[in-house]
């Protein structure tokens, strides 16, 4: 199997990304389960707003299954995934919910057959097993952003960036607001974003992401400071950051005192030899700003900001 790093550690120039088509009014999206259960009205009224901004919705049935703390066996998971992207009609796919499972699904995909039909993937937290390994194995711009359920949740603001990210035509840009800088400067390479948690799980595997030459864009709920630093201690002793062109954080929910939190961030990466930044608007916060996954970008820490250098869709 061809991957776009040959293996983990490997410095190799990375081929330049498939860029998926753009979504456009009366395009459908499909829908897949890669992970947990999830609330069946949340569902729902996701489902409303995708349709309310001018887009048609394919869930198969299989979304609802159940098999404990699972959106149903992992074989049927998958299944799901490779379907949507089987189907010709289908030309964006966005995950009902996160939670846990992704990682799961990662043997038994199909990337050659996922490589030759590039789609719009959405999805956060636990899914960032599936934006990654997709961007690494396949090559595509992925889309870390709203899961279905959590978008009547989100603000508005977090659906009109979804939209804008997938079906508009200029580049992204995210402005940290009351953001810190930690380290001052700017960084230039393709954007990885995920879950903090989640990447650590990855790391060891053969689906480890490779960061260098990439801007690292991090977030988490529910982790106490130390666990917080435990992780960012993995990926720093994993050699996860050696090489990178920068480093932001998005929102950290439940994660305790977030002085606390900054004080650790600052304690680590004030010497760093990349750019730093915290407060970017994505992850488990009300507002989840959707981030295109494998595209090249500036981190500019002294604007505040990601600055992407092209569209994340195309014609």
């Amino acid at each position: 199997m061809s991957r776009r790093y040959p293996y983990p550690g490997s410095r190799d120039e990375p081929d330049p990304p498939v860029i998926p088509r753009r979504l456009r009014t009366g395009d459908t999206i499909g829908l897949v389960a890669p992970a947990s259960p999830f609330d069946i009205e949340q569902l729902y009224r996701g489902v409303s707003l995708l349709e309310s901004a001018g887009f048609n919705v394919r869930m198969s049935k299989r979304v609802f299954l159940k098999s404990g703390y699972l959106a149903g066996p992992d074989t049927q998971r998958a299944a799901l995934v490779m379907k949507m992207f089987d189907d010709p009609v289908v030309k964006a796919i966005i995950c009902v919910r996160g939670g846990f499972g992704s990682m799961r699904l990662l043997p038994l995909l199909d990337y050659k057959r996922i490589r030759e039909k590039p789609k719009i993937l959405v999805g956060f937290s636990d899914v960032t097993a599936l934006l990654m390994t997709l961007y690494m194995r396949c090559g595509f711009v992925t889309f870390h952003g709203p899961v279905v359920a959590s978008l009547p949740t989100s603000d508005k603001t977090s659906l009109t960036a979804l939209i804008a990210a997938v079906a508009g035509e200029t580049p992204v840009e995210l402005t940290a607001t009351g953001g810190t800088v930690i380290r001052s400067g700017m960084g230039t390479g393709p954007v990885l974003a995920g879950n903090l948690t989640t990447m650590c799980h990855m790391m060891g595997t053969t689906f480890q992401p490779q960061t260098r030459d990439h801007i690292l864009l991090i977030e988490d709920r529910g982790e106490a400071p130390y666990r917080l630093d435990r992780m960012l201690t993995q990926l720093d002793m994993a050699g996860s950051l050696d090489g990178i062109a920068g480093l932001a954080f998005g929102s950290f929910e439940a994660c305790g005192e977030p002085e606390e939190f900054l004080r650790i961030i600052s304690d680590r990466f004030k010497s760093a030899p990349y750019p730093v930044l915290t407060g970017l608007e994505f992850g488990h916060g009300k507002r989840n700003l959707t981030i295109p996954v494998g595209l090249r970008a500036s981190l500019d820490t002294d604007l505040g900001r990601l600055i992407y250098h092209a569209p994340a869709t195309t014609e």
